[in-house]
């Protein structure tokens, strides 16, 4: 899920270069200025994969303009200042998360610090299809605010996870593993955050009988990909069952998911590296964790205890 990360720093004092710049990254356009105070800009961007993270302040100005979300899901959380909807039923909040109307919606921006995070649609839409086992399902968000505090909660923990640990750390978003995770729980905390059919979704299928040269061949795939991007799809095509077929049988057999296997086989490498690492020669923990997909340090080290009963740093300098 995308192989590269692209940082960039926008800072300008120039209305024209403003308005470029706003159409560029939030498809903000048939603009009109309100106010033409002593504009000032400022944009930081991350781009990994289908994921693009942005924090805006915009000061000195206020703006009307339409954005525009087609092919894109657009999650965005007013930290100062006003945006606001100014055409359509719903209206943004004040505070706390709200995803962007898929049609075109005119708002209004002034004095703002906004943070955003922007999805490309057919990865959510794939990844959905994915965990719900259907091909032919057609994903439609139905509203722009949470189901429910507690998922706005979500949603923001996720969002600060990635802000604060993940695309800030150069070394651990080097691994491939690292950002396909990444991808995937914010592509799932967005399914279940905000209002969507993938919330109703297809009724689980009758899943056959056990099938153990299914299971062998799901976890010989697994074993033998252990340091590759791989996920649910990848594990279900290699044991020749649907995605949630394959969760059934892992169920059934191995009381876990194929995800949970995964990872705990992953631990299991992180252990063993560890166990052969010389930390004298400046390996870390932080270094060897991401090389198998573990970003989050406080969520590692505390599957690493509850796997193998000491600190990964233990381990290291055993």
């Amino acid at each position: 899920m995308g192989d590269t990360v692209q940082r960039a720093v926008f800072r300008t004092r120039d209305p024209a270069r403003a308005l470029t710049k706003l159409d560029e990254v939030y498809a903000l356009r048939d603009v009109q200025w309100i106010t033409g105070g002593d504009l000032s800009m400022s944009l930081s961007s991350t781009a990994a994969g289908p994921v693009h993270y942005g924090r805006l302040r915009l000061g000195g100005s206020s703006v009307l303009g339409t954005t525009e979300c087609a092919g894109v899901l657009r999650i965005a959380h007013v930290l100062d200042g006003v945006l606001s909807s100014t055409s359509g039923p719903d209206r943004f909040p004040r505070r706390g998360p709200f995803l962007f109307p898929q049609p075109p919606c005119a708002s209004y921006w002034a004095d703002l610090d906004l943070l955003s995070v922007s999805v490309d649609g057919a990865a959510v839409v794939e990844l959905a299809r994915q965990l719900l086992g259907a091909d032919s399902f057609r994903l439609q968000f139905t509203g722009t605010r949470p189901v429910s505090p507690v998922m706005a909660r979500y949603w923001s923990n996720t969002v600060g996870h990635l802000q604060r640990d993940l695309l800030p750390n150069t070394q651990v978003m080097s691994s491939p593993l690292v950002r396909g995770e990444m991808t995937r729980s914010l592509i799932i905390a967005l399914l279940h955050t905000f209002p969507n059919t993938f919330l109703q979704g297809p009724p689980v299928p009758d899943v056959p009988a056990p099938r153990p040269a299914a299971l062998r061949r799901a976890v010989s795939f697994i074993d033998a990909n252990l340091s590759e991007d791989i996920g649910l799809p990848e594990i279900a095509a290699a044991a020749g069952l649907s995605p949630r077929g394959v969760q059934a049988v892992f169920r059934r057999e191995m009381d876990t998911t194929p995800i949970a296997y995964l990872r705990s086989a992953r631990l299991e490498a992180v252990h063993r590296d560890l166990l052969a690492a010389d930390p004298t020669t400046g390996t870390t923990v932080e270094a060897v964790a991401a090389r198998w997909g573990f970003a989050h340090r406080g969520r590692f080290a505390a599957a690493y205890r509850a796997g193998f009963g000491q600190a990964p740093s233990t381990t290291l300098h055993t």
